[in-house]
């Protein structure tokens, strides 16, 4: 990635990371709703990206423009708590007027193998998505796509065998695919990411770098610098 594509943004407090976040995402979905007529948004998982599906259950909005998908997915029963879609569904999606067959959950419950094949073919019927939503891990990485492995951008969903955090099975997007978005938007709090910040802005090569956008990638940053 061209470092000088991404827009670096600190914020003095989690309170104002969360409110930009979630004003940037209003601007966006207002804009997609308008120009194309559907809104199509990438979520993460995690606490960060938590604190702002909680805020969006409150705006208005025609819910019935949203399209919802997922970067990753660890391979649990539907209703786990560890998933990143029922994190999603608790803090904002099942409060607000929604039309299920608009929220495209990973079907990571079928194994990495079956779940990812069904991604593909869902995905493949998406045109670019308007916003991609990431967080950033202690070791840099991504959705789960983690530092050291290969994976195949050729495909939009990929299995993943062996992750180095529980649960070793899950099913991620590809940096390809999640680079083909209008928009991408990093969410990062906590000093315990500032090594991996520290990797981003040398330039290293970690999973967060070769995920790119024409439009520039955005990180929000609080508590790091």
């Amino acid at each position: 990635m061209n470092l000088k594509q991404i827009k670096w943004q600190s914020f003095k407090s989690q309170a104002s990371l969360n409110q930009a976040a979630l004003e940037k995402i209003i601007a966006l979905a207002e804009l997609s709703i308008k120009t194309r007529g559907q809104f199509h948004i990438v979520l993460a998982g995690g606490s960060t990206p938590k604190k702002v599906y909680t805020m969006l259950k409150n705006i208005k909005t025609n819910w019935h423009k949203w399209q919802i998908y997922f970067g990753d997915e660890r391979c649990l029963d539907s209703d786990h708590k560890d998933r990143n879609s029922t994190m999603a569904f608790e803090a904002w999606l099942n409060h607000i007027d929604i039309p299920m067959q608009n929220i495209h959950a990973i079907p990571a419950e079928l194994g990495p193998v079956e779940g990812a094949h069904l991604y593909n073919q869902t995905l493949s019927q998406v045109d670019d998505f308007d916003l991609v939503l990431l967080g950033l891990g202690e070791d840099a990485h991504t959705a789960s796509l983690f530092p050291g492995h290969s994976w195949d951008n050729n495909v939009d969903a990929l299995a993943v065998f062996d992750a180095p955090k529980p649960p070793p099975l899950r099913i991620s997007l590809s940096s390809a695919r999640l680079s083909r978005s209008k928009s991408i938007l990093f969410l990062v709090s906590g000093k315990e990411k500032q090594t991996a910040i520290n990797q981003w802005k040398a330039g290293d090569l970690i999973p967060a770098s070769t995920i790119t956008c024409n439009n520039g990638v955005d990180v929000f940053c609080f508590n790091v610098s």
